[in-house]
């Protein structure tokens, strides 16, 4: 593998990678000695810093994602290491596919760590149900009339829970609905093309599944009930999803839904790794998907570590224009897509909370209302005033743990 890719060498305590250095292209293998992985504010999710060794990757989010690093590496002894530049990861695929899966295992399990410890500190709750949970999807939909996605929940809650608590209240709304119990059709694994009419759900949140989707023409909705239906995504052509459930064995954490007809390349455990193999730009748009959403959900966590609820409408603002990798230069302006109110809905606030810090955001001489519309007429500025907030939260945090010792 070398000869194809760079090796690098650094001495004892010298820094390998920056925190919050932009324009990242390119990840590392340790061939050679200790690296520690450490963060100046590590989430919720994470320990202060990781030790990794031979075999080891670091610095693949950022590098596959386009964003900066979110973590510094520092030798621990003299190391040497292989440096695969984003361009070249097809490459390292087709000599070792084993190493692309085993940076999807390690994202997959990540991306889980990460979406539990959001839900639980926005929701109070994990989040993650097992099949169980189905019967209240099903009760949601009825309640809502929307018989076809009750009639899918409640028949995938008596094929997994047939001897569940609600199994002949299930069979009962089943009945009544016209719809007698029949269980899900098994998929022919040979035939991997799928097409689906509009409005018809691919998979409920909470079932089991084994099967990841390539959407091949129209689009996805991704959906989750917590309390009300939210609205996660629209996928187009292109995407990729339910690619957790086949990676790590989990229940689905959200609902797959025909967003108009639909035609999708499903995936399952038994071709996954030949497809990696055979096709190396599947995994590497697996890669850049799973390390966008790493990113994203690591964002959201730093975001609900700033104490100041101010300080997370900018960190918001900030997030919004990072996910479009729009360049951050001084005196460069910005107009967002959104105004007031969705802002207040992004950081989670209650709508007479939200209007009063929109109230002080707006006497900010760099943040503005047009048409509707917030705008930063200096993205430099905005950036700076989150670094602010960011290390004020780090230093209550470090007093507060000093107090308690």
């Amino acid at each position: 593998m070398s000869t194809q890719f760079k090796v690098e060498n650094y001495t004892a305590n010298s820094f390998v990678m920056v925190e919050g250095k932009k324009n990242a292209d390119n990840f590392y293998i340790i061939m050679k000695g200790r690296v520690k992985i450490a963060k100046e504010n590590p989430v919720v999710a994470e320990e202060p810093y990781t030790i990794l060794g031979p075999g080891d990757f670091f610095g693949v989010v950022s590098c596959m994602s386009g964003h900066a690093r979110l973590e510094s590496a520092v030798a621990l002894e003299n190391v040497s290491l292989i440096s695969v530049e984003n361009d070249k990861f097809g490459l390292l695929i087709q000599k070792n596919p084993a190493v692309a899966m085993k940076i999807i295992r390690f994202f997959s399990r990540k991306l889980r760590e990460f979406d539990h410890a959001i839900t639980s500190l926005t929701l109070k709750h994990s989040g993650i149900d097992g099949p169980e949970h189905l019967y209240s999807i099903g009760e949601y939909y009825l309640k809502k009339r929307n018989l076809k996605h009750a009639i899918y929940a409640y028949q995938r809650y008596i094929h997994y829970c047939p001897t569940g608590q609600f199994r002949d209240n299930a069979l009962e709304k089943l009945k009544t609905l016209k719809a007698p119990f029949k269980a899900p059709d098994q998929p022919n694994l040979k035939n991997m093309n799928r097409t689906y009419p509009d409005n018809t759900m691919l998979f409920c949140e909470s079932e089991l599944g084994d099967e990841l989707f390539i959407i091949q023409d129209g689009k996805v909705k991704i959906t989750k009930v917590v309390d009300e239906e939210i609205l996660l995504a629209v996928l187009k052509a292109g995407d990729i999803f339910g690619e957790m459930a086949l990676l790590d064995n989990k229940p689905r954490s959200a609902s797959a839904i025909s967003y108009g007809n639909v035609s999708v390349l499903a995936i399952n455990k038994s071709n996954f790794e030949g497809m990696v193999q055979a096709q190396p730009q599947l995994a590497t748009r697996l890669i850049q998907l799973l390390s966008e959403r790493i990113w994203t959900a690591y964002r959201q966590l730093e975001n609900l570590l700033i104490r100041d609820p101010l300080g997370r409408i900018y960190d918001t603002l900030l997030t919004q224009i990072e996910k479009q990798k729009i360049p951050i230069e001084y005196k460069k302006p910005h107009s967002f897509e959104f105004g007031s109110k969705e802002l207040i809905n992004m950081v989670g606030l209650s709508q007479v909370q939200g209007e009063a810090l929109i109230v002080q955001l707006l006497e900010d001489k760099n943040i503005s209302m047009g048409e509707g519309k917030l705008v930063s007429t200096d993205m430099q500025d905005l950036e700076k005033t989150v670094l602010f907030y960011r290390k004020q939260s780090i230093l209550e945090r470090k007093r507060e743990a000093n107090k308690n010792r």
